[in-house]
């Protein structure tokens, strides 16, 4: 009796979902620092981690974020006046990504992936002299839009690595 209470508490201290983290990462992090001694102490819950493993991402999922409008029109020639807005933008402004869509009767040319409405303001600043009449409108935006999933989650701290050493 004593001998299965001893082992039921013993599995009761044991952290079953702290184990889920790399014992190589949990070493190096409980490692004490030379110079503070301080020390990180990790504990990662089952929940947790359950819902970062990427099989839990659902890429169709829709949040409310905002973009920002640089052309919105119904005028006859509004198609290719659309076209030309796109092409023009994609030169300046490689790195934002841009959406073409049309809601009868409207043309509409939308930019940037943004969750808060400060953020679509500095996109906004960025583009409004070229596009005077730019103006923050609020979407709903896909998941897949802010988030990059990698299947070898060391591919990921390598790019890290390597963009922190282009830095210096």
């Amino acid at each position: 009796m004593i001998r299965k209470q001893l082992i039921l508490l013993s599995l009761a201290i044991i952290p079953i979902p702290a184990l889920s983290i790399s014992g190589e990462l949990r070493n190096s992090l409980e490692q004490p620092d030379s110079a503070t001694g301080a020390k990180v102490t990790v504990t990662e819950h089952g929940s947790a981690a359950n819902r970062s493993d990427s099989t839990y991402f659902d890429p169709e999922k829709k949040v409310s974020g905002y973009r920002v409008r640089i052309f919105f029109d119904n005028g006859q020639d509004a198609r290719a006046q659309s076209n030309r807005v796109m092409e023009q933008f994609k030169n300046n402004f490689p790195d934002i990504p841009i959406y073409w869509s049309y809601d009868n009767p409207y043309f509409k040319v939308t930019v940037g992936d943004c969750l808060s409405p400060e953020e679509a303001i500095i996109v906004w600043g960025r583009v409004k002299n070229l596009y005077d009449k730019a103006f923050v409108v609020r979407e709903e935006i896909p998941l897949s839009s802010f988030v990059t999933v990698s299947a070898n989650p060391e591919e990921v701290a390598d790019e890290e690595t390597e963009s922190e050493s282009e830095d210096i």
